[in-house]
């Protein structure tokens, strides 16, 4: 199995945040290893976007900064199509995120499954342990941490050249009734900066006050 954490290494909170995370994940008996993010310095985006048969429709709204969040969603893309060449499944993290529990390689999920508590917003806690159907809320409550097999990884590509947009939205039970959660929540985000939210994409993080950068 492989796991994952997605790393801007030009910005040096980004790699510091991914290093955190990758200490936190072996305290837990896991080897996370750093994915270098796509971003609008290293990317093309148009390029990417036009060869992979993805629109940038979906992302244009107003909690992000457009080019940023295509790009943090093509990162995501990119482990996806890596995800649909291995029979186990991959893990993903993003450079914020923190494993504060023993999380466990064997989880059993049907296709993709949550793995973080969410960040933002308001949510629901699971009734249940263990695996179940997805609860905190209708989507991935942040994009943070979660789980695909090859299987799920093909759905999401083949949805992405539907109706791409930004990740955690993308990630919904609207779209992908299947998608599961696992609690107690193994994974939570520790964050001061962002690199794809504007101010209004800021206010409901519940790490959001008046040192929070937006890089």
């Amino acid at each position: 199995m492989k796991h994952f954490v997605i790393t801007i290494e030009d910005i040096p909170q980004s790699v510091e945040y991914a290093e955190r995370c990758i200490r936190s994940g072996s305290k837990h008996g896991l080897l996370i290893e750093k994915f270098n993010a796509i971003t609008p310095r290293n990317t093309d985006l148009k390029a990417m976007l036009k060869q992979e048969g993805l629109s940038s429709i979906g992302f244009e709204e107003r909690y992000s900064r457009l080019d940023n969040c295509i790009a943090a969603f093509l990162s995501h893309y990119s482990i996806w199509k890596i995800a649909t060449q291995t029979n186990s499944a991959t893990t993903i993290f993003e450079h914020d995120a923190v494993v504060t529990s023993q999380l466990n390689s064997m989880i059993p999920f049907d296709k993709v499954i949550t793995l973080g508590k969410p960040s933002y917003g308001r949510y629901n806690i699971p009734p249940f342990l263990g695996t179940g159907p997805l609860t905190q809320k209708r989507y991935f409550g942040g994009a943070h941490a979660y789980r695909v097999n090859n299987q799920g990884a093909r759905a999401l590509i083949e949805q992405a050249k539907i109706h791409a947009k930004p990740t955690d939205v993308f990630l919904h039970l609207d779209t992908f009734p299947w998608l599961q959660e696992h609690y107690p929540w193994t994974v939570e985000v520790q964050d001061s900066f962002t690199t794809i939210q504007n101010e209004t994409g800021c206010l409901a993080k519940h790490n959001y006050g008046s040192e929070y950068e937006i890089i």
